[in-house]
């Protein structure tokens, strides 16, 4: 019992230091937003910071406690969270749930190349101007970008050593964070204890429609900043596991409420007296007494790192979940530990860096940045809540599903029409990295609906209806040996059932006469590591049906795992011995390998229209551009033969000629 609960604190300190940096960092630019709302300082009254202190607690409430960790965390696809992981348990509903599934999932991956940017931004902000003994290291916003961009820099380096080793530096520190957050917001807290009226929500929903509030609804925008880090909780539930976000979700939101109400205090206590005017005015740093100032501004810094190392394994998982859906192309995933949830993906750890470099260099500053910030995550927790209303009926909630999707339809497309005025200040950058993301995924998904759809079953062929024709192959001696063991790396499935191309490249192209046929299958498993083979010789001594079964922790080298089963084969009498009579090693019994790589390629002389023609040739241009099988399955040091064969062999066709001069010269016949 107590192992566990040594265990349980130990999960759930993890859990602060992954799960929580997004959400947990709002309070550094919040309140700016709301005060550039209002005008600026000199234009703030008490109402006006009452209401919004409500709509921000209320939000939190509603959106990130009610709707996220007690309704979506009980969507777990085998502990699992995120869009993905939910369109999975309800994609057999509907067809047509697949949208809300490609435009939430690329706007949350969209938006999340602003979170790092725009929280070590705002913190790196706050030693602008602060005098270090006798000098003051960073003078200018210049010097604010460059510092901010060799920490992100560093910190898309580290991710390669997983999120584990990362939490367990990271949790200790975001528990001094939080903690800070709570005592400096109780200290402002005690000066202005009337500030507590803001729990009740009449006070934010007279905000609304108050003349005080200069922008109306669209404060919606700013207020929404708040709850922005809501969907990356969802999709870390399988880093840490619901529980840990359950015990440890209060803690979080208490420190957050406390230190929203500490800044109001300190703001209305100050009323009248601010003599800073200009958008520098940070009321988290300000609140701050003299002596706590240089520590806020380096557990802010901190907390901001940890904010965005959670928006980067929150965007791993929501691809690795892509990648399976087949919604992505397939991408190398490294797992630094045990845990299926802790994965790392090269390309998308360097993608996002990229784009979170480029969006720091383009908006430089923490006001620019913010005012960009959060419309397409407004667009990502309505496809959530149409994918919950369907998850929710599905479980035969029905009193419960109908009046959740409606309440939470009103509230989200309320705030995404209040967040539309971040269009021109910056958001259509991340509507345009959504759009980027969308097409990519709509071109791989459809693309391969289309073509197995045109070529229906014609496509597949059975693997024994060909056995006769292969044995022939390898006993016509007339036919040059092409090599002893001809590996065609495909998927066979039940019944022998394999795609037509791959005995077209054996039989049709220039006959490739082997000893022996393999045909391998690569199969996942979600153990990690799984390390097994099954093969089913189809009545003969020369086809081999292969399927190898991997953990997802296990290297995908097939060659070597293929000669350890043709020496099992071998050593059983199941395949003939392959003497090789010149060799460096006597006495060899296993022949040489070549293993045969499809790719696809779209014929000119393919019968499609127009957009049918554009969308799959799409896909084979991501398919070419994306991992090579080379890397795949671990073929570096290989004989490989990659072979081009058109697609949708079926559908090929010429314009028909007309002979309209022939002249034969013939013999007569006798």
């Amino acid at each position: 019992m107590q192992q566990g609960k040594k265990n349980l604190a130990l999960m759930g300190l993890i859990t602060i230091g992954i799960v929580y940096g997004d959400i947990g960092t709002s309070p550094l630019y919040v309140m700016t937003a709301l005060i550039n709302d209002a005008g600026g300082l000199n234009k703030l009254s008490e109402d006006y910071i009452i209401g919004c202190l409500s709509l921000v607690f209320w939000t939190l409430m509603l959106m990130t406690t009610i709707k996220y960790v007690l309704v979506a965390l009980r969507a777990d696809n085998h502990g699992e969270g995120g869009i993905f992981a939910l369109y999975d348990l309800v994609r057999k509903r509907r067809k047509w749930l697949i949208y809300p599934a490609l435009l939430g999932g690329a706007a949350l991956l969209a938006d999340g190349t602003l979170t790092p940017a725009v929280t070590v931004t705002t913190a790196i902000e706050g030693l602008k101007g602060v005098a270090l003994g006798p000098a003051t290291p960073i003078n200018s916003q210049t010097t604010v970008i460059w510092v901010t961009f060799t920490i992100l820099l560093i910190l898309f380096l580290i991710q390669r050593f997983g999120t584990v080793l990362i939490g367990k530096g990271f949790g200790p520190l975001m528990l001094i964070w939080f903690s800070f957050l709570g005592v400096f917001g109780i200290a402002n807290l005690i000066k202005e204890p009337l500030v507590v009226r803001a729990l009740s929500p009449h006070y934010g929903l007279m905000l609304l429609f108050s003349p005080e509030n200069k922008v109306g609804i669209f404060i919606l925008g700013s207020i929404f900043l708040a709850t922005t880090g809501a969907e990356a909780l969802y999709s870390d539930m399988g880093h840490v596991g619901r529980q840990a976000i359950y015990i440890t979700w209060p803690f979080v939101f208490l420190t957050l409420t406390l230190n929203y109400f500490g800044q109001g205090a300190y703001l209305i206590h100050n009323l009248g007296h601010f003599t800073i005017t200009s958008s520098a005015f940070n009321p988290f740093y300000e609140m701050l007494p003299s002596w706590a100032y240089l520590f806020g501004v380096a557990i802010a810094t901190i907390a901001a790192i940890i904010a965005s190392q959670a928006l980067i394994t929150g965007s791993f998982t929501l691809v690795e979940e892509a990648i399976g859906l087949k919604l992505l192309p397939k991408m190398a995933i490294i797992h630094p530990s045990l845990s299926r949830g802790q994965i790392y993906i090269r390309t998308i750890n360097w993608l996002l860096c990229a784009c979170t470099t480029l969006v720091l260099f383009y908006f430089r500053t923490s006001e620019h940045m913010e005012a960009a910030y959060g419309l397409a995550i407004t667009i990502t927790m309505f496809m959530t809540t149409l994918l919950l209303y369907q998850y929710l009926a599905s479980r035969r909630h029905h009193w419960f599903a109908l009046p959740f999707a409606c309440l939470y339809a009103v509230i989200e497309i309320i705030f995404l029409v209040s967040s539309l005025t971040k269009f021109d200040h910056g958001g259509y950058v991340t509507l345009f990295i959504t759009l980027v993301i969308v097409a990519i995924m709509v071109a791989w998904y459809f693309g391969n609906k289309l073509r197995d759809f045109l070529d229906g079953e014609t496509a597949w062929t059975h693997l024994g209806d060909y056995k006769r024709t292969l044995q022939e192959l390898t006993d016509d001696e007339a036919i040059p040996l092409y090599i002893s063991n001809l590996v065609m790396l495909t998927k066979v499935r039940d019944g022998d059932a394999i795609k037509r191309e791959v005995l077209y490249s054996i039989l049709d192209k220039t006959p490739k006469r082997a000893k022996v046929y393999w045909f391998v299958t690569v199969n996942t498993t979600s153990e990690p590591y799984t390390n097994y083979y099954t093969v089913d010789m189809m009545g003969t001594r020369n086809i081999v049906n292969l399927q190898l079964y991997l953990g997802f922790k296990m290297n995908h080298q097939v060659p070597l795992y293929l000669r350890q089963v043709v020496n099992d084969l071998m050593r059983q009498g199941i395949i003939d011995p392959q003497p090789q009579k010149y060799t460096t090693t006597p006495g060899r019994q296993v022949g040489d390998f070549r293993f045969v790589i499809i790719q696809d390629q779209l014929s000119s002389s393919i019968q499609l229209r127009s957009w049918q023609h554009l969308l799959i040739g799409a896909r084979i241009f991501i398919q070419n551009h994306s991992t090579t099988p080379v890397q795949w399955f671990g073929l570096e040091f290989s004989q490989v033969t990659v072979e081009k064969v058109p697609i949708l062999l079926n559908r090929r066709r010429a314009s028909p000629m007309v002979n309209q001069r022939a002249v034969y010269h013939q013999k007569p016949k006798e």
